[in-house]
């Protein structure tokens, strides 16, 4: 499942704002380096990007919104907060689950709750 937004995959806007970081650490291929999660994963529960997330990091609420590239999420997560109401939804706050890096030039996102639902139920129907 590839998060896009504008037509750019979410971990290429991460990258982005990840790469300064990872280069003062003196790995550049650090920045950006996720895997889009796999629904079942979370057992299909779309609610999982509806506010209600299946897989946290720092339980205050936070998303994983994409994991490591070797495929455990929990290795190298993207979280975000999510915040739904009736006409949108929202991304903000974004934190590396391993490193204390400012992402906060990545986002907010706001999203037609119409449009993201919609988009939900594709994903979950492949």
């Amino acid at each position: 499942m590839t998060i896009l937004i504008n037509g750019v995959e979410l971990k290429d806007w991460a990258r982005t704002v990840e790469e300064p970081h990872a280069l003062a650490e003196g790995n550049q291929r650090l920045a950006g380096s996720y895997s889009p999660l796999a629904t079942y994963q979370f057992n299909d529960d779309l609610n999982h990007f509806l506010g209600h997330p299946v897989a946290a990091w720092f339980d205050d609420g936070d998303t994983v919104l994409l994991g490591c590239e070797c495929g455990e999420w929990g290795c190298w997560p993207l979280t975000t907060l999510v915040e739904v109401n009736a006409e949108t939804v929202r991304w903000h706050g974004f934190r590396n689950g391993h490193r204390d890096w400012d992402l906060s030039g990545l986002g907010p996102f706001r999203f037609s709750r119409d449009q993201y639902e919609s988009a939900l139920v594709g994903i979950g129907s492949h």
